[in-house]
């Protein structure tokens, strides 16, 4: 072999071995912990490149080496995989781990909760004052159920208090999308698991009731009994005479207080003065409220009054007689606790 082709042999060799060198060199890199001590949340934007989010993150000093992280991520043909979103990088991870995590699309996830007895517009208030909603909705929005698949239904009641998890950004018509499909879902397994004696006609009819039931007390141990009043209230053909069906009419005219005028003036809400069931749910009942509607207790109770003990509870009375003699032990327990500052 002469020395030109010798020379030439070496210098491949040398080449060859640089090379190795450098592969190994950039696996190793990819192995070796991010330089952070505390988790940074770090924001992919939709459409960004790989060489971007490397090159961010070399500048801010979290990759040491952006250039070979996004080699080896086109080595690896992931550089084109990551997913736009919120992500938690934290201490420990290598960026191995987290170009994983980004191809894997592990965005932080975000809750909101819609709180039982909302109305409609205290929901879309809450979706507007949440930082991680994107918000497309004003204020009051005439089409707001065409927005969300279901024309022609009134919104009030439609959407499940729960809490719901979703990636930042998402925008406040998904969630009540989301919110309403979880309404249906419970709202049509009560009504095919109701009992057959109810005096109700279709799920909407279940569904204002609960709203009812729902703005009646605070007690879950107390929803079943209500709701059996108000049925037992409807079958006999007794008027409901329910105060926050009233409060709902009145809308922004409601100063905290029902007056003996407000329960004299007819409206489609007035329950004083109309029979049978207001036209719309007044809130947004829980499931625990829909599912005690549609199998609750059975009662020959036809009235009720707070119990004055400070929990919250009500008393249950079949008779007026026992009625009258309810609201004077609540009206006595509330002057004592006046008169004393401490609960009887």
């Amino acid at each position: 072999m002469s020395a030109a082709l010798r020379r030439f042999a070496v210098l491949l060799l040398l080449l060859a071995g640089v090379a190795a060198l450098c592969a190994w060199y950039a696996i190793r890199s990819v192995d070796e912990p991010l330089a952070l001590a505390a988790t940074l949340r770090y924001k992919v934007a939709p459409g960004a490149s790989f060489a971007r989010v490397a090159g961010d993150l070399g500048t801010q000093g979290v990759v040491a080496h952006p250039k070979v992280w996004v080699l080896f991520a086109r080595w690896q043909g992931l550089a084109g995989a990551i997913k736009a979103g919120e992500y938690d990088i934290e201490p420990g991870m290598t960026p191995r781990d987290l170009l994983a995590k980004m191809v894997g699309g592990q965005v932080v996830m975000h809750s909101f909760t819609i709180i039982d007895g909302w109305r409609v517009q205290d929901l879309l208030a809450a979706l507007r004052r949440n930082p991680d909603v994107l918000s497309t909705l004003p204020a009051n929005p005439p089409d707001l159920m065409e927005k969300i698949g279901s024309p022609g239904v009134d919104p009030e009641g439609r959407f499940l208090p729960e809490t719901y998890r979703f990636p930042g950004g998402t925008s406040d018509v998904e969630i009540l999308k989301l919110a309403h499909a979880a309404l249906d879902h419970v709202l049509e397994a009560a009504w095919t698991e109701r009992d057959p004696a109810l005096p109700l006609k279709s799920p909407t009819e279940l569904l204002i009731l609960a709203s009812i039931v729902e703005k009646e007390t605070a007690l879950p141990a107390e929803q079943r009994k209500v709701a059996g009043l108000y049925l037992h209230r409807l079958a006999i053909g007794m008027r409901l005479q329910a105060d926050p069906t009233v409060i709902y009419g009145l809308g922004d005219r409601y100063d905290g207080a029902l007056h003996t005028v407000d329960l004299r003036t007819d409206g489609p809400y007035n329950t004083y003065m109309r029979t049978g069931l207001p036209p719309t749910p007044i809130a947004l009942p829980g499931a625990a409220a829909i599912h005690s509607t549609a199998r609750p207790e059975k009662t020959d109770a036809i009235y009720f009054v707070a119990s004055g003990k400070g929990d919250g509870s009500h008393t249950f009375s079949a008779t007026l007689e026992q009625h009258n003699a309810a609201v004077a032990t609540y009206l006595a327990r509330q002057r004592r606790r006046e008169a004393t500052g401490a609960e009887q």
